[in-house]
């Protein structure tokens, strides 16, 4: 019978911390939360004419002054990218969540889904570095690499 209690106890403290968010990514959530515009994507470690799709969906143009709202009660969202005549404007719905790698910066991590929270990217899903997150502006970068040599993907947003 001890046993059976020591594995239910042991059980229990093993789901409790496998669920915990640290102080730094709680806080990071709370500052996301909200409406950010998208003002700017540039490319940076690199020179040259740099021309992409991001997140395999639109082209980097499509996405400069879109909309990004984040949850944080649900770690749901979406991006909102505006229609022209180079985009296919609309929605697009994200899980989201801060993730805390033991060697290096913090990173936002999402996937595609639908409008009932069901994943639709098998999956797969994308990992930006946090480089500057305030009240006001946040900036995310990814690194890639075009040709061989490695480019850095920086986007500006602004808090609406």
């Amino acid at each position: 019978m001890r046993i059976i209690q020591f594995i239910g106890v042991l059980a229990l403290i093993c789901s409790l911390t496998a669920c915990s968010v640290s102080k730094s990514a709680r806080e990071q959530r709370n500052l996301l939360s909200g409406t950010w515009q998208l003002n700017d994507v540039s490319y940076e470690g690199n020179t040259g004419t740099f021309k992409s799709v991001l997140f395999g969906d639109a082209e980097d143009i499509c996405f400069e002054d879109s909309n990004w709202f984040f949850r944080d009660n649900n770690s749901t969202g979406r991006y909102t990218i505006k229609p022209s005549s180079l985009c296919q404007s609309g929605d697009r719905f994200i899980k989201w969540s801060i993730v805390e790698p033991t060697n290096g910066l913090s990173q936002l991590q999402f996937k595609f889904i639908d409008e009932k929270l069901k994943d639709v990217s098998g999956g797969r899903g994308y990992r930006l570095n946090i480089a500057n997150l305030n009240a006001q502006t946040m900036t995310l970068k990814s690194n890639v690499t075009v040709d061989g040599q490695p480019v850095t993907l920086v986007y500006e947003f602004t808090k609406q």
